[in-house]
This record gives structure tokens, sequence and C-alpha cells, in this order.
């Protein structure tokens, strides 16, 4: 089993891979640094077109986003105020290094916060959760039994995807 890197190392990773990507579509990309960022990390530009972007990194397969919002297990309305804190102008890159050597790119997803709040609203068979999952099969033990959570397909970080969102949500 390989040694997991510290969170800060898969945070600087995820935004450094991003980058890279955009970068190779053609896409500038200006990268805040420091403390107390705002909701997002880079900012993507084409032309007079500006997309902010939150990059989140893991490293275990999911990424944990509502569970500061849960209150009483209401896990829907922890998502909608999860939705609710985000602009509708910025979008979410997550960026998985689960099952991914040192030397192979991690996998990159782009997505809007509506969109990623529809999945945690389906997640465990309609429950809800705190932590959208790359790919999870829910065991016996739970209420979803039986059920699978995966990203959607189409949300994987493509030259199409990325040229999309650029016209689609950028100011």
């Amino acid at each position: 089993m390989k040694k997991k890197v510290s969170s800060w190392h898969i945070g600087v990773s995820a935004e450094a891979f991003v980058v890279a990507q955009f970068a190779r579509y053609g896409i500038d990309v200006s990268v805040q640094y420091g403390a107390n960022q705002p909701e997002y990390d880079l900012i993507a530009t084409s032309g007079d077109k500006m997309l902010k972007i939150s990059v989140k990194g893991s490293q275990d397969g999911g990424w944990g986003l509502t569970q500061g919002y849960i209150k009483n297990g209401d896990y829907h309305k922890a998502i909608d105020m999860w939705l609710a804190a985000h602009g509708k102008k910025t979008v979410f890159c997550l960026v998985q290094f689960i099952n991914t050597e040192e030397n192979e790119m991690p996998r990159i997803y782009l997505a809007r916060p509506s969109e990623i709040a529809d999945e945690l609203h389906k997640a465990r068979a309609g429950a809800g959760e705190t932590v959208l999952r790359e790919y999870h099969e829910w065991t016996s033990r739970s209420a979803a039994a039986g059920t699978k959570d995966v990203i959607p397909e189409e949300w994987r970080l493509t030259k199409e995807r990325a040229e999309y969102f650029m016209e689609k949500y950028a100011t």
C-alpha cells in the first residue's frame, strides 16, 4: 500500500495539475497564494472571459464538501446550504490521486456547484451524503446497500469541457 502524503501536498499538487491542464488547452491561469483566500483558488481566462475555479484534491476516493453544514443528520439541508454558499460563477475542479502512481496524471473533473449538489442529493440511494465519491459501492451495512455512487463521466476535464465552461460560465 502506498504511503499517503500530507493534505497540504495533495492540495498543492491538485492546483498544479489543474493549472497545467488548462494551460495545455491554451487557457491562461492565475493562481492565488496565501491564507484566507476567497471562494476560489484559480482564475482561468480566455480573451475577455474569466472563470473562478475552486480546486479540491483527494487521495482517498472522495471529497468531503458539506460536513461543515450538517445539523441533526439532515444531509439534504446541508447540501443546499453548501450550494447557497457558492457563487454561481465559481466552478470546481476535483482532482483524485487514489490508485495513481507518482508518475501518472490524477483524474480531474470539472463541475458546477449545482451539478455537485445534484450528485450529493442522489448519493446513498437518495439519502444524501456529505462526501462526493468518485466511485463507491454501498455494502449490506448501509441503507443504500447494493447501490453505487459514481461521478458522471462527462465531468472529466477535457479540452472540450474546459472550453465549454469558458464560453458558458465565464464572465
